[in-house]
């Protein structure tokens, strides 16, 4: 039996003629009037990303045809995963597999590493010209092409006047120079090393930015405390960054097998081949080339599942064990 509280409560609650919902409903639209502006602003970025991004997604179709570019949609025969069983079955793709893997693995953790210190050390840095001149001089490489970085480490690494060969010879490290770009062990190394020197700069701005954002307060306090820069480093710029760090890391696992075929296509040679061959290349050569789209794009479609299946999975233990997460 209902209590005289509880009837009147419910009561009240029937006779209201705005319920909870309808007012979130108001709400937002209120919302949406009031920066109606910024909507109309966006509209050309969400049509962009919908145009770019979403709508060849239809292409996807095609991995499951046995394309014919002079056919129509309604007349392409549908074979199914017949192109993905193919694929699994291919001896070269784990091949490219464990290239694709090694190569982003090792980008992830030097390419993610070492701005992290570069922008805490540039911070440290008192002379304020000396300091913009190492930044301007750490990213401007960002902005020079891959196929001149290729062929500026493909010069160093020269038996014939390369300049890590005589440096070598000259210090007596090796009796005779080493073909470093004929070596397949070795080429893992050098994209990495190079797309370190070209990147470091460029990704640390965004942890300089952040660092900027920690409050001035901290470090006085500390110091007054006795703690010395190496102390201040650790317990204050470190974790001061720790959400942009995190961020930046879960969408750098998300791009792990996605790190495009520019630097190995163009270091890559005959004789490593068997190490230089990525995913994408993968696509390029035996899909493309080939005239085999269907084939291309049932790699480019594992690609991209894979990539969404490390994004949640790093978002959801991040989340988990840290509490910082992008979604």
């Amino acid at each position: 039996m209902e209590t005289l509280t509880e009837k009147s409560a419910s009561a009240k609650k029937s006779s209201d003629p705005n319920p909870p919902t309808q007012k979130r409903r108001n709400r937002v639209w209120d919302s949406m009037k009031q920066q109606k502006y910024l909507y109309l602003m966006s509209l050309p970025f969400v049509a962009w990303v919908f145009v770019f991004n979403y709508l060849p997604l239809w292409g996807w179709t095609m991995a499951f045809q046995n394309y014919k570019p002079a056919r129509s949609f309604g007349d392409q025969q549908w074979v199914g995963f017949k192109h993905f069983a193919e694929l699994f079955s291919d001896d070269r793709f784990y091949l490219v597999l464990r290239n694709t893997l090694a190569m982003s693995l090792m980008g992830l953790v030097v390419g993610f590493i070492v701005p992290i210190f570069f922008a805490i050390l540039l911070n440290e840095m008192r002379g304020m010209f000396f300091k913009r001149a190492v930044q301007t001089v750490s990213y401007l490489p960002h902005f020079v092409s891959w196929v001149v970085v290729a062929g500026i480490i493909t010069k160093m690494l020269s038996t014939d006047g390369g300049i890590i060969n005589d440096l070598l010879v000259n210090l007596n490290i090796i009796d005779q120079p080493i073909q470093f770009m004929a070596k397949g062990n070795l080429f893992w190394y050098i994209v990495t090393a190079s797309d370190m020197w070209k990147e470091t700069g460029w990704n640390a701005i965004i942890y300089l930015a952040a660092i900027t954002g920690i409050d001035q307060e901290l470090y006085e306090a500390s110091r007054v405390d006795g703690a010395n820069r190496w102390r201040q480093m650790w317990h204050i710029t470190l974790p001061g960054i720790r959400t942009t760090i995190s961020v930046l890391f879960i969408m750098s696992i998300g791009h792990l097998i996605s790190i495009g075929f520019e630097k190995q296509f163009l270091l890559q040679n005959s004789l490593v081949l068997d190490y230089s061959e990525v995913l994408d290349l993968y696509a390029l050569n035996y899909g493309l080339n080939m005239g085999r789209f269907s084939y291309g794009t049932a790699i480019g479609i594992f690609n991209s599942v894979v990539s969404i299946i490390l994004l949640f999975t790093a978002n959801g233990l991040f989340k988990k064990f840290t509490k910082e997460s992008i979604m």
